[in-house]
């Protein structure tokens, strides 16, 4: 498993060879089916006989995170009729129409945050723009207040790479986490605003179709979903242009370039490089492989989004791919609600800061940069850059 730490991209080309549908161990201890191609992927994401709820996990297998039931109930653990209903709900607020609105604010706190970093000549993207961004725009889009940012910023940190010798950590992390949307709740209940969680909270209280565990999670899981999965789409695709200064002087040459070359680099280096897991309610056939009922499998999308068999070189970055049906945010009724609002964020931190910085480079070599150690985030520690 360390060389899935390590060496994701290598490892995974190796089994997709080999072993495409695979039982692993993992840091835990706990095993489960690792699957890595990307047809089998695919077809696994879209399979309702794989299921998200932990009803369906056999005793002693990996099963994600722990967390209490008022956090608990969220669509990642869920399948129809209540994913559906609950799903249906929240989607209104990621249709097209109201994620084009955020775009000038979005654009306003991009170039707020490069005003902040741009006298100082060098900063660490990651700490001062990549994670500071989608922070602000998906706590004003459910109304989270200022002073309450940097707090949940250290909470999510703390969940996404938990400390296995120090378990009481995550442990305060989610009581902190469970404690402020409680609070926070109770407050919007009390004097309702123009925002997403007000809007939750009316559908809760008024037509009784969310539980009250559903909302406190459903609000859970926008703020953490929202806000990880950008942090590291923004600064990998940052990583991946400077280093690929081909890509990078292309990009520069044609702005217009910016929607595809958000496809690729969710696909050459995306945020998650495993969906989140599934459970078989019944023996299942996978590729040539039969998984066992109630077994974890954890569906690769980043070794997928690599597969030669669906890509043409794809080890190679080329914001000019024609062709990118990548899977790194998803396929079936589990893809990304917030997928228009990531690739938009993407889009316009990406837009601004190459237009403000003509000089931006690394301020580090690339061997020296380091990687979260989990297994389901692809992120960088730090990105040193100098302009």
């Amino acid at each position: 498993m360390t060389s899935l730490l390590t060496d994701p991209y290598g490892t995974y080309a190796e089994l997709r060879a080999e072993a495409p549908v695979r039982r692993i161990v993992g840091p835990d201890g706990l095993p489960f089916w690792l699957v890595t191609r990307y047809a089998d992927v695919r077809q696994a994401l879209a399979d309702p006989a794989l299921a998200l709820d932990k009803a369906h996990a056999a005793p002693g297998n990996y099963r994600g995170l722990s967390l209490p039931p008022a956090l608990d109930a969220n669509l990642l653990n869920m399948d129809p009729p209540d994913h559906t209903r609950i799903r249906r709900l929240v989607s209104q607020a990621f249709t097209p129409r109201r994620i084009g609105s955020l775009r000038a604010p979005i654009e306003r706190v991009a170039e707020r945050l490069l005003d902040a970093v741009e006298p100082l000549g060098r900063a660490d993207l990651l700490a001062n723009y990549a994670a500071p961004l989608p922070i602000a725009v998906i706590c004003d889009l459910l109304g989270v207040p200022e002073d309450d940012r940097r707090d949940f910023r250290a909470w999510t940190d703390t969940l996404i790479t938990p400390d296995p010798a120090r378990p009481e950590q995550a442990r305060a992390a989610v009581a902190s986490m469970l404690g402020f949307l409680a609070g926070l709740i109770e407050r919007k209940r009390a004097e309702p605003a123009d925002d997403l969680l007000s809007d939750l909270i009316a559908v809760r209280d008024e037509q009784d179709r969310l539980s009250e565990d559903e909302l406190t999670s459903l609000a859970f899981l926008i703020l953490f979903a929202g806000y990880e999965n950008t942090v590291h789409l923004i600064a990998n695709a940052v990583l991946a242009l400077l280093t690929h200064p081909d890509q990078l002087a292309a990009l520069r040459a044609e702005p217009e370039l910016i929607a595809g070359a958000v496809e690729e680099f969710a696909r050459y280096d995306g945020p998650a490089p495993l969906a989140i897991r599934r459970f078989p309610r019944e023996d299942v056939t996978i590729g040539e492989v039969t998984v066992p009922a109630g077994e974890t499998v954890l569906l690769s999308l980043a070794s997928a989004n690599r597969d030669p068999e669906q890509f043409t070189d794809p080890d190679r970055l080329d914001l000019r791919r024609r062709e990118n049906g990548h899977l790194a945010l998803g396929h079936g009724i589990h893809y990304c609600l917030g997928a228009p609002l990531a690739r938009l964020e993407t889009s316009v931190a990406l837009t601004a800061l190459l237009r403000r910085f003509p000089g931006l480079a690394l301020d580090a070599p690339v061997g020296q940069l380091r990687h979260r150690a989990a297994l389901r985030a692809r992120g960088l520690l730090e990105l040193p850059v100098r302009y």
